[in-house]
């Protein structure tokens, strides 16, 4: 137990340090990691929506399912599973981006802002922790999305298929590909320091099983606190760092691609909380589970590349001016449909 919640605080350190220096090298402030915000950029890149502030195919992303791959081959924990709920996974994880792009940020972003001095994203904590409760209580009465099996080899290796082939286009840079010239999406630190940064978190977080959703899950329903410390980790590591590259700035107002409604930070990651936790995984854990096999969180990712496209084709994702009126609307519908997804599928009684 005591290498475990080591490896989880070292790992969290890591993570956090990492984030703040991809900042430093070029990254949108705050922005080091962003698995939403990177999804988003790379479903801009590829054309599926046309906000020219956010598109670029992110080596860091595509690194997290490389890395995971990585590692997870080399550890023998690749296993190709699947067919659990596709579609409800898919409705799940195009839900769980609208909430994220609502907030402006991930849970793992979250963390790094407050590790940036950012208090909105305190505000978006509580509400992560109260949609994680409220997808705490459908657990307990029995909520599931059914078993994984066994799968074909090869439909494991769909989603770093995936991540290779935009990572040769990445470097080959086709004229059909999009890249910001301005905005979020035009700030990057160079791609050979994202991709070593993508890597080398990909297999951290494949080794250490970070997620944030289970980490305040396990705490409520098994009182096993140990993967708390990761998060706790991820935060102080940023925060020294911060501190010492002076990009730490303490406050609400002015922060680096976010905004001060603060219902709207408290509710849209109330939504996010929700779907991680039906899922049982966040965003990233998502995102690693399908670099080592997992065609349900394939699917899952594929949802949030989605989610992205609509938030921006039809203006629900917010901005550092604010939320959107469609942006409220989209939270609302999807905080009903969860909801429902929640008291509607429960575990089949043999």
């Amino acid at each position: 137990m005591k290498k475990r919640n080591l490896s989880l605080l070292i790992g969290g350190l890591i993570i956090g340090a990492i984030g703040a220096l991809l900042v430093y090298f070029g990254n949108p402030g705050n922005m080091g990691i962003c698995v939403a915000c990177f999804w988003r950029d790379v479903a801009g890149a590829v054309g599926l929506h046309k906000a020219p502030v956010v598109q670029y195919l992110r080596p860091e992303i595509l690194g997290f399912v490389i890395g995971a791959l990585i590692a997870s081959t080399l550890g023998k924990d690749f296993k190709s599973r699947g067919g659990s709920s596709p579609a409800l996974r898919f409705i799940l994880g195009f839900f769980l981006m609208i909430g994220a792009l609502i907030f402006l940020g991930c849970p793992l972003r979250m963390l790094l802002r407050i590790g940036g001095g950012d208090m909105n994203a305190v505000v978006g904590l509580l509400g992560y922790v109260a949609g994680i409760l409220v997808g705490i209580v459908f657990l307990k009465k029995g909520f599931s999305l059914g078993r994984a099996h066994k799968q074909s080899k090869l439909g494991g290796y769909v989603m770093p298929a995936i991540s290779v082939a935009l990572l040769i286009l990445l470097f080959v840079r086709p004229d059909f590909i999009a890249f910001s010239e301005e905005g979020p999406g035009s700030k990057h630190a160079s791609v050979i320091i994202s991709l070593a940064a993508g890597l080398i978190v990909g297999a951290i977080l494949q080794r250490t099983r970070l997620c944030t959703a289970a980490g305040f899950r396990d705490a409520v329903l098994i009182k096993d606190y140990s993967p708390l410390l990761g998060l706790c980790g991820v935060v102080v590591g940023a925060l020294v760092l911060n501190l010492i590259l002076g990009q730490f700035h303490f406050g609400f107002e002015g922060q680096p691609v976010a905004h001060t409604n603060h219902l709207w930070n408290f509710l849209g990651m109330t939504l996010v909380g929700i779907c991680s936790c039906l899922l049982g995984g966040c965003p990233i854990r998502q995102t690693i589970l399908s670099g080592e096999g997992d065609q349900d969180a394939a699917v899952v990712v594929l949802g949030l590349i989605v989610g992205a496209a609509f938030a921006h084709n039809f203006g629900l994702a917010s901005s550092g001016k604010g939320v959107t009126p469609n942006g409220m609307i989209a939270g609302i519908i999807g905080l009903v449909v969860v909801v429902l997804i929640g008291l509607l599928c429960r575990r089949e009684r043999a």
